[in-house]
């Protein structure tokens, strides 16, 4: 993807935190985006944690990447344009592509602008 000049790969994964009992904890999604060319700034890490009022997918109903807000906004992390609102979102709250580390960010504070940036789900842009 590119984005204002900048190239980046990304990935995304899906885990579960394990508790010693051997039961499940919680599932997370890390969205992790790399700014091009390698040694050109540190990943960014957006991580969704599993939490009341808030799904990350673990199976049915849900896809793959589906991350949201049980009533609310969501957006599903293998579509390229919820990546780049994700990526405008961490800019805006102060991330920068040239930061020399990795950096991680709670992926909850960036949703609700990411989403609303999205176009309306009846194909159309968002807003008037």
């Amino acid at each position: 993807m590119v984005a204002d000049g900048r190239t980046y790969l990304w990935t995304l994964r899906h885990r579960h935190r394990v508790l010693d009992s051997g039961r499940s904890a919680d599932c997370r999604e890390t969205l992790t985006l790399y700014p091009q060319p390698p040694g050109s700034g540190g990943p960014l890490r957006i991580v969704f944690v599993s939490g009341p009022d808030r799904y990350v997918p673990g199976g049915a109903p849900f896809g793959s990447g589906d991350v949201g807000f049980t009533r609310g906004a969501g957006l599903n992390l293998h579509e390229p344009g919820a990546v780049r609102a994700l990526l405008d979102a961490a800019s805006a709250a102060g991330w920068h592509p040239a930061e020399p580390h990795a950096v991680e960010l709670d992926g909850w504070t960036l949703l609700e602008p990411a989403a609303a940036a999205q176009p309306a789900q009846t194909g159309g842009p968002a807003g008037p």
